[in-house]
């Protein structure tokens, strides 16, 4: 039953992040033609932006080696977007090889982590991402600037507002078309969200250029999205079946589960052009190939609605 609330968005976009972000962190070696079908099922849900892979050093996230060759054997579906992710010049080369037409680059907002995850201070990661953006946008392309640890950092504990949108707005200015604010350990409350949102257009940034990535550790990313919503924001990070947590960041669980996001948006008359049983269904096809049940609550309800087993 669709119940709309004041003040909400009529459509939102959902960032499809169970491809690389859900994937990356899996020890066991998922096969191409498996991750290739994942994301054709994924587009077939309706699902119109999907992060494909990752042109990171096979050394550093060997689950994402294949990138080139995924890319190479996908058919494309008209009306969807597959940016991947790039963490440099480098990264960037075998994107534009791979016939890609949008990236996306990832900073952090603590030093910590910065270091952690591209063993760089903010600093230099900042002027490291330059050529990269520089590049990529006079080749066209769209650049997303990911921003982790947004809320709470698990070595440095709470990271001011200000802090975060120094950060941001940085990345912004190197050219970057996106903002995606990643709460990466899930510590993130309403309250928070909103403070923090409502602090960007005071430095600049247009609602309409932000998007959030929640993650689930303490329950809170569906609320969470909710906030962030009645800020205006329309532009919301999910992956199918909740796969996903981050390899530098050990307290991180799964990402916001696409199919409880779709749910809870369906109810709320809040258009997304996703078909939330068809991707519960591509979700439990692919647990059933990682071997484990989906953590998702929607698709183990709807599971046994259909009298799965899962």
């Amino acid at each position: 039953m669709r119940v709309p609330l004041e003040g909400l968005p009529s459509r939102v976009t959902v960032y499809e992040v169970g491809a690389r972000d859900g994937l990356q962190n899996e020890s066991a070696i998922v096969p191409v033609e498996v991750k290739r079908e994942f994301i054709t099922r994924l587009a077939g849900a309706g699902l119109r932006v999907i992060e494909a892979t990752s042109f990171v050093h096979p050394k550093w996230v060997p689950q994402l080696a294949d990138a080139a060759e995924l890319l190479g054997g996908l058919e494309r579906a008209e009306g969807v977007r597959y940016p991947v992710l790039v963490p440099n010049e480098r990264g960037l080369d075998r994107a534009l090889d791979a016939g890609v037409t949008e990236i996306a680059i990832f900073g952090s907002a603590t030093e910590t982590f910065a270091r952690r995850n591209l063993n760089r201070t903010i600093d230099e990661s900042v002027a490291m991402f330059a050529p990269v953006v520089e590049r990529a946008r006079a080749a066209g392309l769209d650049v997303r600037a990911y921003v982790s640890m947004c809320f709470g950092d698990p070595w440095e504990g709470d990271v001011p507002i200000e802090q975060v949108v120094s950060v941001a707005t940085r990345l912004l200015d190197l050219g970057c078309t996106e903002l995606s604010l990643g709460d990466t350990i899930g510590v993130a409350t309403p309250g928070h969200v909103t403070a923090l949102i409502g602090a960007l257009p005071a430095a600049g940034v247009d609602v309409d250029r932000i998007g959030v990535h929640f993650h689930d550790t303490y329950g809170q990313a569906l609320a969470n999205t909710l906030a962030a919503l009645r800020c205006g924001v329309t532009t919301v990070d999910a992956s199918a079946g909740g796969l996903g947590g981050c390899p530098y960041a050990k307290s991180a669980t799964g990402n916001l589960a696409t199919e409880d996001l779709v749910w809870m948006l369906d109810g709320l008359g809040i258009e997304t052009g996703v078909d939330v049983r068809r991707l519960a269904e591509t979700s439990l096809w692919m647990a059933e190939r990682l071997g484990r049940p989906s953590p998702s609550r929607v698709v183990q309800a709807l599971s046994k609605e259909q009298g799965s087993d899962q």
